[in-house]
C-alpha cells in the first residue's frame, strides 16, 4: 500500500475513534499530575502555579470552546458536525472562520484540551501533548481533505490552495454566509462549557487531596455543579422539544 494509501485508512481509523484521544490525555495528565504534586519542581512552589495558573489555563480552553462555538455557529445543517462514523459534508464551508483556516474545528479542540497538559505542571508532558496531537489530528486532517477532494473536486481544492491548515491567517477574510446560530451552538457544543469546569474541578480536588488540603476552588466547583445542571436540560430540550431547532442548521 502507498505512503498516500496507509496515511488516510489511518486517518480513518483515527476520525472513528478520535474521542479516545481526550481520554487518554485526561488519565495521563491525572497520571502526571500525582506525580508533580507529590514531587513538586519550580513552577509548583511558585505563587503563580498556586494562584494564577489554574485561571491562566482555563481561559485557554474557553478560547477554544469560543472558536467551537464561532464556527459552528455560522455553519449549515450537516457540516461541522461531531459524527464518527464517516465524514459528512452536504456543503464546502469557504467563508467566516473557514475563510482563515481550514480545519477551524481541530483549532479549537488543541486550545480545549491543552489546559489539562498545563495543569500539571509538567513541561515535557506539555510539549509530549503538543507532537501527539498533531500526529494524530495530522492524519484525520489528511483524510478529511481526500474526502473532501474527491466530493467537491477543483472548488475544494482552489480553496484549500489559499488557506493554512492549522494555524489562522486572516488576509483572506470573508463574512459568514449565514448568521450566527445560538440554538446550533447549544444543541451541539452543549457538553463543551460542562466538561470544561468537571475536568479542572476533578484536577483541583485530586491535587488538594494529595496536599491533604480541604480547601477547593469554589469557582471551578460551582461552575461545575451549574453547567452539569444546564447540560441536562439542554439535552432534555434538543430531544423533547424544538426550542433548539432551527431550519437549515
Amino acid at each position: 500500500m502507498a505512503l498516500q494509501e496507509e496515511i488516510e485508512e489511518q486517518g480513518i481509523w483515527l476520525f472513528k475513534y478520535r474521542g479516545v484521544l481526550p481520554l487518554i490525555l485526561l488519565a495521563s495528565g491525572l497520571i502526571v499530575l500525582v506525580w508533580n504534586t507529590l514531587n513538586p519542581g519550580l513552577l509548583n512552589e511558585s505563587p503563580l502555579f498556586e494562584v494564577a495558573w489554574p485561571y491562566i489555563c482555563f481561559a485557554v480552553g474557553v478560547l477554544g470552546m469560543v472558536i467551537r462555538a464561532y464556527t459552528v455557529g455560522h455553519t449549515p445543517a450537516n457540516t461541522s458536525g461531531r459524527n464518527t462514523e464517516e465524514q459528512v459534508a452536504d456543503e464546502l464551508n469557504t467563508t467566516g472562520i473557514y475563510s482563515m483556516v481550514r480545519h477551524p474545528l481541530y483549532v479549537g479542540n488543541f486550545f480545549m484540551w491543552l489546559p489539562f497538559a498545563l495543569l500539571t505542571g509538567n513541561l515535557w508532558f506539555s510539549f509530549s501533548f503538543v507532537l501527539v496531537y498533531w500526529i494524530y489530528y495530522e492524519r484525520i486532517m489528511f483524510a478529511e481533505e481526500q474526502f473532501l477532494r474527491r466530493k467537491f473536486g477543483d472548488r475544494y481544492t482552489s480553496w484549500a490552495e489559499t488557506l493554512p491548515a492549522f494555524i489562522p491567517s486572516l488576509k483572506n477574510y470573508k463574512k459568514p454566509a449565514l448568521s450566527f446560530s445560538w440554538k446550533k451552538v447549544l444543541k451541539k457544543e452543549k457538553n463543551s462549557l460542562a466538561s470544561l469546569f468537571l475536568l479542572f474541578s476533578l484536577f483541583d480536588i485530586l491535587r488538594a487531596t494529595i496536599l491533604g488540603s480541604a480547601t477547593y476552588n469554589m469557582f471551578f466547583l460551582y461552575g461545575a455543579i451549574a453547567t452539569l445542571v444546564l447540560y441536562f436540560v439542554l439535552k432534555y430540550m434538543k430531544y423533547n422539544t424544538e426550542l433548539l431547532n432551527e431550519e437549515g442548521r
